[in-house]
């Protein structure tokens, strides 16, 4: 089993969508689409046909491909319910996040590869927030993997504990903000509008169709999943089995179910209780969580612990 809990993240990721859609229907006071809706639609979208611009070349056509593969090897490399794998070794959080930089390339370049306005303007915002998200992330890591004193994620999530001290919770505090970023939710992005003004990941997606939209939809479910499992290994590795034992892979599974429906709720209760940020204001959002990323580990070095 822990050579093949990768397969937890693409089963489960469209379910943790799916969730996160339902908790924030509820907390909103609607009904809201069931928690499953997410694998109708990849189920739809597989049956649909593409319908491709001519005037596009080979990047388009390989950029589903492409990020999905590379989400699918960021899974790979993170454990998810044991730290126990035959990818392990493999698994350092510097690769992890170029590995989600790699996705986010060849999607920047498919958005403009079509050569609509949409797809430009959302491949230029993306571009920019990773630029102020990317070395939010490592320095949040960095803070946790300096204790550590390794940057390997499975080794990491076996020397971490409980006991926060201050530069920890600062460093927990930006990698929040890193995952809300990441993933595309509210106040940074909005996942449930194709408003130009206001999208940013839909604006790369809106020349594809069918079967390479499944892939890049399910990718992006995945990334989401992805990034809720790292953070449960960084900042919350209770539960986590480093023996390999049936019985306690077993338990870490139940565990790490929950650690996902936790961290549902909270995307859900942040979506519902904030408002779309102008594309303008995100540098201060972001800049803001960037300092705090700095101060955690600037606070680890000064205090020793």
């Amino acid at each position: 089993m822990e050579y093949l809990q990768f397969i937890i993240i693409i089963i489960f990721s469209p379910l943790i969508q799916g969730l996160i859609k339902k908790l924030k229907a509820n907390m909103q006071g609607r009904v809201g689409p069931g928690v499953l809706q997410p694998y109708y639609d990849l189920i739809r979208l597989l049956r649909k046909d593409m319908v491709v611009s001519r005037v596009t070349s080979w990047i388009f056509k390989a950029t589903p491909y492409i990020v999905f593969a590379s989400t699918v090897s960021a899974a790979m490399i993170i454990p998810i319910i044991t730290t126990r794998s035959s990818f392990g070794m493999m698994g350092d959080v510097i690769a992890v996040i170029y590995l989600f930089a790699a996705g986010r390339f060849f999607m920047a370049l498919a958005g403009l590869d079509a050569g609509t306005a949409f797809g430009g303007e959302g491949s230029s915002r993306e571009m920019t927030v990773s630029i102020l998200v990317e070395p939010m992330m490592m320095l949040s890591i960095f803070t946790a993997a300096i204790s550590a004193g390794s940057t390997n994620v499975a080794r990491i999530a076996e020397t971490q504990n409980l006991f926060y001290s201050p530069p920890h919770i600062l460093a927990l505090s930006a990698f929040v903000v890193a995952v809300v970023a990441e993933t595309g939710r509210i106040p940074v992005d909005n996942p449930d509008t194709h408003l130009e003004l206001t999208m940013i990941h839909e604006g790369m997606l809106l020349e594809y169709s069918g079967r390479y939209l499944a892939l890049m939809e399910w990718a992006h479910y995945m990334k989401q999943m992805l990034l809720f499992t790292l953070a449960a290994d960084i900042f919350f590795p209770i539960g986590i089995d480093s023996g390999g034992a049936p019985a306690l892979i077993a338990a870490s599974f139940g565990i790490y179910l929950c650690k996902m429906f936790l961290m549902a709720c909270a995307m859900a209760l942040i979506e519902s209780a904030r408002v779309k940020l102008r594309f303008f204001q995100l540098p201060s959002l972001l800049g803001g969580a960037f300092v705090l990323a700095f101060l955690s580990l600037l606070t680890y070095i000064m205090i020793g612990k």
